[in-house]
């Protein structure tokens, strides 16, 4: 079993700091596993009150979420963002477009509609497996299509063609509405890529990051 905790820094002296986002499960250590592979150090966050992490009196919606990951944002960063992360991540995009240097986001909506684009309903298995979850998480996210066009950042789409919480074609949107954007596509991968392909993962977000230096 992955053991989630606090956010924490194991910042390996990379040129750009990178911070990891996960998705609702607010697993601090979503993204070890691909970090390690990668050799990539960086700031892991965790979400207060998502999953089975602590709940927090300041964390009581997606904003507080955001101004919580923006504290960190100090300095030039990238940022490697799974699902409702890859959320935050935009929104950090567009608050620091000279800070957030490149992105990696996998099966994300990013802030695009995903039911016409045959999106799942993640919440009844979300809130059985974590009862005692927020229920802001359940709130409906803005619409940020237009203004991710904005986003002038690298960016490295990462998806699975079986999963179908996010579809491809959710990344095909995505791809078609950041200005410098590449989708890859892993077969037989699911919503929780990184924890179950992590080797393959690596090797793209090593790439794409270590572009940048």
């Amino acid at each position: 079993m992955t053991r989630c905790g606090k956010a924490d820094n194991a910042h390996n002296g990379n040129m750009v700091k990178t911070l990891f986002l996960p998705g609702a499960s607010g697993c601090a250590a979503f993204w070890r596993p691909v970090a390690r592979e990668a050799e990539l150090g960086g700031v892991f966050l965790a979400w207060p009150g998502l999953g089975a992490q602590p709940a927090r009196g300041d964390i009581r919606s997606l904003d507080d979420l955001t101004r919580l990951a923006a504290s960190h944002v100090t300095e030039p960063v990238n940022i490697v963002a799974q699902s409702m992360g890859g959320v935050v991540a935009i929104r950090l995009a567009l608050m620091f477009p000279d800070l957030v240097k490149r992105l990696v986001l996998a099966v994300t909506s990013g802030g695009v509609p995903v039911t016409d684009l045959g999106g799942s309903d993640w919440r009844g298995d979300y809130f059985a497996a974590f009862p005692n979850a927020a229920v802001w998480i359940a709130d409906p996210v803005p619409d940020l299509s237009d203004a991710m066009r904005s986003i002038k950042a690298p960016t490295l789409l990462l998806w699975g063609d079986a999963d179908p919480i996010s579809p491809v074609a959710v990344g095909e949107r995505l791809a078609s509405l950041f200005p410098n954007a590449r989708l890859h596509i892993f077969a037989g991968a699911d919503h929780d890529l990184a924890q179950t392909h992590p080797e393959v993962v690596a090797i793209e977000v090593r790439e794409h990051l270590k572009a940048g230096e």
